[in-house]
């Protein structure tokens, strides 16, 4: 797949980005993985995100990861396209980027660096680097200390002819419009906010209609679901479920640091898709937390 026969498949649907399976020992489980994507793929979603955040990306090895990618790639070939996730410093992010192709990944999700902010100049030279080392397409996240400007994107896109996507986790409005004003139809413009969906409506505002959703994960139905009424413009059931689902659901997440991962792992388990435990430094659900989660999940119907 061309880079921009990439670009093209990210935005013509839902995406999503699978949860990575662990066994009791907290080590990757390929089998498990490969169940979970035979499972979720007739549900609809046009890309799948390899390894990314909500995979737990920053607690995979390099080992690991190539197995992640490799496991997606083959159980998909052909039918899903799969983008692999890459982060770290340069070095790193270079080496996890070729992996990505290297196992049959048709792009790279470029996440946040590390800790410490760069500057604009620094970043510039961070996603130049990365994407300069492979020859599939490249999607930058701006989330954490990855924040990159209208005038930096528009260095890269000049440079970076497979620089293709750009993925916003940050909510700035101001910026966004900005990016979206001077970049008009470059990029494939996602977003990639935490549970997406309740910002669906004001991001396709702003341009950028194409999100990726985590919900997808344990709830497929309900999640592809809200995305075609969300398309169609049928606000009328997407105010339902952001009612009763969302907004519920929401308040389970802000109980805990890192829950945005943990309650997906958590929904996994309770419709009997379990991915296993997360990796510390997160940690899973209380017991009373993931009960209120499997109510709301009740309330839904059969997935």
């Amino acid at each position: 797949m061309s880079p921009n026969e990439l670009k093209t498949a990210l935005t013509s649907g839902l995406l999503s980005f699978p949860l990575t399976d662990f066994d009791h020992e907290l080590r990757f489980d390929p089998r498990g993985y490969a169940d979970r994507l035979e499972w979720l793929m007739p549900y609809g979603a046009s890309v799948l995100f390899a390894a990314g955040g909500t995979g737990e990306f920053f607690s995979l090895e390099p080992q690991e990861y190539a197995g992640v990618i490799k496991t997606a790639a083959e159980t998909c070939k052909g039918r899903v396209p799969i983008v692999g996730g890459a982060g770290g410093g340069t070095t790193l992010a270079i080496r996890y980027a070729q992996e990505a192709e290297r196992n049959g990944a048709q792009g790279v999700l470029l996440l946040p660096h590390y800790l410490t902010e760069a500057t604009q100049d620094g970043l510039v030279a961070h996603v130049e680097a990365v994407c300069r080392s492979v020859k599939i397409g490249v999607v930058v996240y701006n989330r954490g200390a990855t924040k990159l400007t209208a005038e930096s994107l528009l260095k890269l896109a000049e440079r970076c002819p497979n620089l293709i996507g750009f993925k916003d986790g940050t909510g700035d409005i101001e910026r966004m419009v900005s990016i979206r004003q001077k970049l008009g139809d470059r990029f494939a413009m996602i977003g990639g906010m935490p549970t997406h969906e309740v910002y669906a409506h004001a991001y396709k505002a702003l341009g950028v209609p194409t999100y990726s959703s985590a919900i997808f994960n344990f709830i497929p139905r309900t999640a592809m679901e809200f995305y075609n009424a969300y398309w169609a413009g049928d606000t009328a059931t997407t105010g339902r479920l952001i009612d009763e689902f969302f907004l519920p659901y929401l308040a389970i997440r802000a109980k805990g640091e890192g829950y945005a991962v943990s309650i997906v792992k958590a929904g996994a388990t309770i419709v009997g898709k379990s991915a296993g435990r997360v990796r510390p430094p997160l940690s899973d659900l209380k017991p009373q937390e993931a009960e209120e989660l499997a109510a709301l999940i009740r309330k839904l119907g059969p997935q």
